[in-house]
């Protein structure tokens, strides 16, 4: 994972990316959650991926398959469902910057994956 998030930006930028995450997992689990009455499986699959994937963004976890996840499955979308074009060119922007550049210092991923510090002590003599 560290080979895809060499960096977990913190600061002001880090604060960016979790404002990216945010709005990007708020608004796939909101637009993914708000079904019309044609549930068939065909209907509803791209729907329960792309809130998978959503709800990956918005902890932070595997941000950068989370990310593609998101942008497939958008296109996945618009392709068979038709789905307002601006909504979904403003997810998959936001999913393809989040997998190429990474979740930020604020995330699951940087815990589990960030820089480690291991501190040596000297033994008592």
């Amino acid at each position: 994972m560290r080979r895809l998030s060499s960096t977990f930006t913190s600061g002001l930028p880090g604060l960016g990316f979790l404002l990216l995450r945010l709005i990007a997992g708020i608004t796939l689990l909101v637009h993914c959650v708000r079904l019309h009455n044609d549930v068939s499986l065909l209907v509803i699959t791209p729907h329960v991926i792309a809130a998978v994937g959503g709800l990956l963004l918005l902890l932070g976890l595997w941000t950068s398959a989370a990310g593609a996840i998101v942008v497939i499955t958008v296109v996945w979308m618009i392709v068979s469902h038709g789905l307002d074009p601006w909504v979904s060119v403003l997810l998959i922007g936001i999913g393809a910057a989040l997998a190429l550049l990474g979740p930020g210092a604020w995330s699951v991923d940087a815990r589990l994956y960030g820089w480690k510090r291991i501190e040596i002590r000297r033994p008592d003599r």
